[in-house]
């Protein structure tokens, strides 16, 4: 059996950013509260809760004086406005490929173009995002586009973890429509890659394993890219998700990760294939030796 897993597997340079603030917020601070989920993965939540951060959803229990981490995903300028005037403490983890998104829009309403954002508009990021603008119009189907009436303008920007294939799609389908089409792909180079990389793993291998919150939008992408290519691709969030009966006959295992699952979860996931394989339980045919290989991009 051999296990390989991809390059670019858990967090993103955005993400690891988030909780290293967050970390370092909490040392300094003693208790420090956090509206939302940080990061969409609720183990390494609870981890981050053991060191003291408190994830909330309603402001108003926040008291002047307390320090409050913006999550990686960003907020609108009107959140920011009342925390400040609540007397709060900010600590600003919003990813930077986020906050580009945030000039762009606002840059764009500016040149007298209406904004579209491409994207789940019940994610936070997108509610980010939306508002930083007056009027932004919110689309996530290839049917939303194609009810859209012709236009004389329109700019485009979309959630940072958008599915590049339906990022062009929406693209091409709406340079029919509108006449004076401005368009900034501000899917960030690590979705890209991550997605790029998902997609030709699961080609080479018999069993993808997709390791990552179901409340994570970009594992559920990389789950449905791989699944496309690959009907035995599998999302789990942890080891304890894993059926034996998935890898029979299996040769090759393929794992890949969301940009919000910690190392130390993927670590688990292919701790647990290496002492299933060695333990014959996952292809019956004895005792295997479970090499790990790093998946290049060249391969």
């Amino acid at each position: 059996m051999e296990t390989r897993v991809a390059k670019s597997a858990g967090f993103c340079w955005g993400v690891k950013r988030a909780v290293n603030i967050a970390v370092d917020a909490v040392r300094k601070n003693g208790k420090v509260y956090c509206l939302g989920e940080l990061i969409h993965n609720k183990r390494e939540i609870e981890r981050l809760k053991k060191l003291g951060i408190v994830f909330i959803e309603d402001i108003d229990v926040l008291k002047k004086g307390n320090t409050v981490i913006i999550r990686s995903h960003g907020v609108s300028p009107k959140v920011i406005e009342f925390l400040k005037r609540k007397g709060l403490q900010i600590v600003d983890a919003t990813c930077p490929f986020v906050k580009d998104v945030h000039e762009k829009v606002m840059k764009l309403e500016k040149e007298g173009y209406p904004v579209l954002i491409l994207g789940n508009p019940k994610h936070p990021e997108v509610i980010g995002i939306a508002g930083h603008v007056k009027s932004p119009m919110i689309m996530n189907t290839i049917e939303e586009i194609e009810r859209l009436p012709k236009l004389s303008k329109l700019g485009v920007v979309c959630q940072t973890t958008l599915n590049m294939d339906f990022f062009r799609e929406a693209v091409f389908r709406l340079a029919l429509k509108v006449k004076e089409l401005k368009v900034y792909n501000t899917i960030c180079s690590a979705t890209s890659i991550r997605q790029s990389e998902a997609k030709k793993l699961a080609l080479q291998v018999d069993v993808m394993l997709i390791v990552g919150g179901r409340n994570s939008s970009n594992t559920t992408k990389l789950y449905q890219i791989s699944k496309s290519v690959n009907s035995k691709s599998y999302h789990i969030e942890s080891k304890e998700e894993i059926d034996s009966l998935w890898f029979e006959n299996a040769q090759i295992i393929g794992i890949t990760a969301g940009a919000s699952t910690p190392q130390w979860v993927i670590e688990e996931v292919v701790n647990y294939v290496r002492l299933l394989d060695k333990g014959g339980d996952i292809s019956g045919r004895g005792v295997c030796q479970t090499i790990r290989k790093e998946f290049q991009t060249s391969k």
